[in-house]
């Protein structure tokens, strides 16, 4: 197992994510709960010592499981982390009543890591408003009766947004989960926000380092591209490989549903083999290209913007719209835009043209819009 440093402790490399558990039926809510107990086994003997749940997986059931799973190991032999739910507006007064059933819930007596969860548009406001709920106070308190031992965030936002959290509570913040994969680098700006935490000494914690599956199968023609770099490396572990060859980034979660995809992943931490540069140049060519079918080709310059009589952020809009597109829709887009005022979202355009008139790429931004208001319903 590749492990990696973080404050003179010793994390796994591959964090196990309990996002994704075995569950009987189909039924989300219902984990299989011998063969996720199996999984945890199979985990701590291949060296990941990692847990990370939610108060919201599986419909609240994955922090039961785990802490079931767990407890069968001592206490220190392992590290968990949990998340406050503030991606749900009825959560946000209830952070000490949450916080107490989870420690509950999971029998652990304490939470090696805890993380404001999912920082975006639709929250921020809430999480830097202490004075009314107390989001910021409460969580820092438990850490200083040492509940907590390291108190984090994860962040679905923008970039804008990972600033704003950034300024308020930063130089309180240990470390940040961000959906990072060699996709994402540039298509989420995934560097863009390593970059702004690298500037606060902040590490990288791993979410969807396989974009929800879509890096574990490429086309036969990029395929062969990486066959012909690296004949014996399974594609999915070029996703891997390309998070563990960033600095920055100290634990990589997957959400693992059964023994074989457990097994294949503990296989590639084996060995730690960071990609070259020209590797790395491979693999985000082949992202690049990736991108290309079915997104639209916005440069951001923003000439648009001051042709707009309604003021639209249109590439904003349009990045949300590549993000809905390629994703075949997902929760990204819809949660961002429900942060917005109604006038400033896709429906608001008013098909008047007059921002296509300067648009260099030639984008048909009156029909982008529409699209995008029809796929939302």
């Amino acid at each position: 197992m590749i492990y990696r440093d973080f404050k003179g402790t010793k994390l796994s490399a591959l964090g196990f994510g309990a996002m994704r558990l075995p569950v009987i039926g189909g039924d989300d809510g219902r984990i299989d709960e011998a063969a996720a107990m199996s999984m945890v086994d199979r985990a701590m003997e291949g060296g990941i010592n990692y847990y990370d749940t939610a108060w919201g997986y599986h419909g609240g059931n994955s922090e039961l499981i785990i802490g079931r799973a767990l407890s069968r190991y001592p206490r220190d032999s392992y590290y968990l982390a949990t998340k406050f739910p503030g991606y749900d507006p009825s959560n946000w007064g209830k952070v000490k009543e949450i916080f107490e059933r989870q420690l509950e819930k999971t029998g652990a007596g304490y939470f090696d890591f805890y993380l404001f969860h999912n920082v975006c548009e639709m929250n921020i406001d809430a999480y830097l408003d202490d004075e009314r709920y107390g989001i910021f106070s409460y969580l820092s308190e438990q850490k200083k009766k040492g509940l907590i031992k390291h108190l984090g965030f994860s962040c679905h936002g923008g970039t804008e947004t990972l600033r704003r959290f950034l300024d308020a509570y930063g130089k309180d913040m240990e470390f940040c989960q961000l959906q990072l994969n060699y996709l994402d680098w540039t298509f989420q700006s995934g560097k863009e926000k390593v970059d702004m935490l690298d500037e606060m000494g902040i590490p990288v914690w791993v979410m969807e380092p396989l974009r929800g599956g879509k890096l574990a199968k490429l086309s036969p023609e990029n395929e062969a591209k990486l066959k012909a770099l690296r004949p014996d490396e399974d594609i999915p572990a070029w996703a891997f490989r390309f998070l563990t060859s960033l600095p920055s980034v100290k634990v990589i979660l997957s959400g693992m549903s059964d023994m074989e995809q457990l097994e294949k992943n503990l296989a590639t931490f084996g060995q730690d083999k960071p990609l070259g540069a020209y590797e790395t140049a491979a693999l985000l060519d082949i992202a690049a290209g990736m991108l290309t079918a079915g997104t639209v080709p916005c440069t951001g310059c923003r000439y648009c913007v001051s042709h707009c009589p309604q003021q639209l952020d249109i590439p904003g809009l349009i990045s949300l719209y590549n993000e809905h597109a390629y994703s075949g829709g997902g929760f990204i887009a819809p949660m961002a835009l429900s942060a917005m005022p109604e006038d400033k979202r896709p429906q608001a355009c008013l098909g008047c043209r007059s921002c296509e008139q300067v648009c260099p790429q030639q984008i048909k931004i009156s029909e982008v819009l529409a699209d995008f208001s029809e796929k939302l319903g």
